[in-house]
């Protein structure tokens, strides 16, 4: 790949990871991403109780909550392994805690230990599946939602 073609690459993404919360799914639903981290590849998502997200019972809709969780171990995982991984989501669960009402947030963040875990076990095993969990939790600290995420990763041939 020519330098260039490097640089746009690299650019797009940065565009896709710094525009996320204008993503209509997420805008819609009045969710809101920032970037944190040395490396901005930690994420803190929120979602502040609206009209247009609450459920037939008054509090947030559960497909709102999930869609906070979607893509983000996967994007955090596939930046810190490079280009020379697939990483897909393979499958997903959300338990529910407690109604959620008022501001709902998380931070999705993977740390170094566990990306040279996960490289391990697949220079190893040729593919993982690891699970992560993202607490979701109100303004008080009260988890209302846990979600569990389990990707798949293999090394490109």
């Amino acid at each position: 790949m020519t330098l260039l073609k490097s640089r746009i690459k690299k650019i797009k993404k940065a565009i896709v990871l710094n525009m996320i919360s204008w993503y209509p799914p997420y805008w819609g639903t009045g969710i809101c991403v920032k970037r944190e981290g040395p490396e901005k590849l930690d994420f803190h998502v929120s979602m502040r109780h609206r009209f247009y997200n609450t459920n037939y019972v008054g509090v947030h809709f559960g497909g709102s909550l999930y869609s906070m969780a979607d893509p983000f171990f996967m994007l955090i995982l596939m930046e810190k392994l490079g280009a020379g991984y697939l990483v897909w989501d393979k499958s997903a669960t959300i338990h529910f805690k407690k109604p959620g009402t008022g501001l709902v947030s998380t931070i999705f963040r993977i740390d170094e230990e566990q990306v040279c875990q996960i490289r391990d076990i697949v220079e190893r095993e040729q593919k993982y599946e690891p699970v992560f969990i993202a607490e979701i939790k109100n303004e008080k600290g009260v988890v209302v939602a846990i979600i569990e995420k389990t990707l798949w990763v293999k090394k490109k041939p």
